[in-house]
């Protein structure tokens, strides 16, 4: 018996040592960020929130698109989505939702996501759509928002908030399947996600569809075959094709038949509950999932490079 203790002592002292490690961790990380977003952002929204900001060329009254990023932050992949999507002929503003932070450390990423309350990022988002409406460029009945990861789960939380939402677009984001809160989407929804992704179960996925069917949400909803997390990934990735190509080419024609092309309808202001966000209620067994998820996606661009 008391050898048994005495590794039961040893793997709780190791296990302890880990859990301080990874702690410390996230603290060095934070003391080492500096300011990292200067280099990113070109416009300073409000008081609370920066953003880059991408324009097509020449005048005009265009639509507009809000992209937020994956539970790293606002980084030089999202900036270039952004421009990239500009170039379609959409205003795209891509938002800074940890006000100032960002990282490439796992654990930290996952402290981001988990201690950044769903509320004050539709707060941040308000301030954003506020100021997308004012622009003489921007025509103010046609923003959509849209995101990757972490991204998806807050644009599909903003336009449950906000029903002057023209449209929403979610890559393997965290899913809502109750009818009764889906039918309160002020408009049609895209979702893409990987038939492979650990982290959004195809379960969740085909529970989320028939919510919005019974909801009478118009609907597009794509499986990838063979597709982890997060599998859309650079600009130079995308355009290279396969997989990420197609994902990427399905949201420019979903953008452009219902945010181009669709007039919005007017609807009374709406007040929703938030879904539970999986991040912000962080459990060992989802901190796991989320850890791995991202662990895999950043091996196979390790790997691709």
């Amino acid at each position: 018996m008391s050898i048994v203790l005495k590794i039961l002592a040893w793997v709780a002292g190791i296990l302890g040592l880990a859990v301080v490690a990874l702690v410390l961790s996230v603290v060095v990380d934070a003391a080492l960020d500096g300011n990292r977003l200067e280099t990113l952002t070109n416009t300073r929204i409000s008081p609370e929130v920066q953003a880059y900001v991408a324009k097509p060329e020449g005048s005009g009254s265009f639509p507009a698109i809000i992209m937020i990023h994956e539970f790293w932050g606002l980084r030089q992949e999202i900036v270039d989505k952004a421009q990239l999507l500009s170039e379609q002929g959409y205003v795209v503003v891509a938002p800074d939702t940890y006000r100032n932070q960002k990282t490439d450390w796992i654990p930290r990423a996952i402290y981001l996501s988990a201690t950044t309350p769903p509320q004050r990022v539709n707060q941040d988002l308000d301030s954003v759509f506020k100021w997308l409406s004012r622009q003489p460029e921007v025509d103010a009945a046609r923003i959509a928002v849209m995101g990757f990861c972490y991204g998806g789960t807050a644009a599909l939380n903003y336009s449950l908030h906000n029903n002057q939402i023209a449209a929403t677009g979610i890559f393997y984001g965290q899913l809502v399947s109750d009818p009764e809160t889906l039918g309160r989407l002020p408009g049609p929804v895209l979702g893409i996600f990987g038939s492979s992704d650990n982290l959004i179960p195809l379960e969740e996925v085909k529970a989320f569809k028939v919510g919005l069917e019974q909801a009478g949400i118009p609907h597009e909803i794509k499986v990838y075959e063979g597709q982890g997390h997060a599998f859309v990934q650079s600009v130079d990735e995308i355009k290279k094709g396969g997989a990420q190509g197609e994902a990427w080419q399905q949201l420019v024609d979903f953008l452009q038949r219902n945010l181009k092309q669709r007039p919005r309808s007017e609807a009374e202001p709406l007040l929703t509950t938030l879904p539970a966000n999986r991040y912000g209620n962080p459990t060992p067994g989802n901190l796991l999932e989320v850890t791995l998820a991202h662990w895999n996606h950043r091996s196979s661009r390790v790997h691709q490079h």
